[in-house]
């Protein structure tokens, strides 16, 4: 997905990482959704590499900082989703309504955790960024989970 959003909404972004839309935050909640743990788990190593060798070459704090941010932030709404709105770890009762609970939820949870770094770290004028990652965040997770779900309901239902 960073290699889709690169080619279409590189002159979207923002600042470097923060885009009005940003594809690989549907990824994030989907694979959450689709594995739980071991997803979080892929979303730190694979976001890892991503941010240390494209988004902030040899910065290695920087890019765990953000890795971190970026996996979590969607692990923990997967958590939410399964303990306050009774989602199944087969997403077997997942519904329109509750993925966009889940969508709304990762895409302020993200963008938090990210910006609390920033924060940590001296960054001033925090609430553009912030604004633009949760809209940026909201619009890619919306474009993949939803494409997402659209191409499942086309498969044939198992007998």
């Amino acid at each position: 997905m960073m290699l889709v959003n690169e080619l279409f909404f590189r002159r979207t972004e923002f600042l470097q990482g923060i885009g009005w839309i940003y594809l690989p935050a549907g990824t994030r909640l989907l694979c959450t959704l689709m594995f739980g743990e071991a997803g979080a788990l892929g979303l730190l190593i694979s976001g890892w590499a991503a941010c240390y060798w494209y988004y902030f070459p040899g910065d290695a704090l920087r890019a765990t900082s953000g890795t971190i941010a970026g996996a979590l932030g969607p692990y923990l709404i997967y958590l939410l989703a399964q303990s306050r709105l009774g989602l199944r770890s087969s997403l077997s009762n997942l519904t329109p309504r509750k993925l966009l609970i889940c969508a709304l939820g990762c895409s302020v949870a993200s963008p938090l955790l990210h910006h609390l770094w920033f924060a940590i770290h001296g960054e001033a004028n925090l609430l553009p960024g912030l604004l633009v990652m949760f809209i940026g965040d909201l619009a890619g997770t919306l474009i993949v989970l939803y494409t997402a779900k659209w191409l499942l309901s086309r498969l044939p239902r198992p007998a």
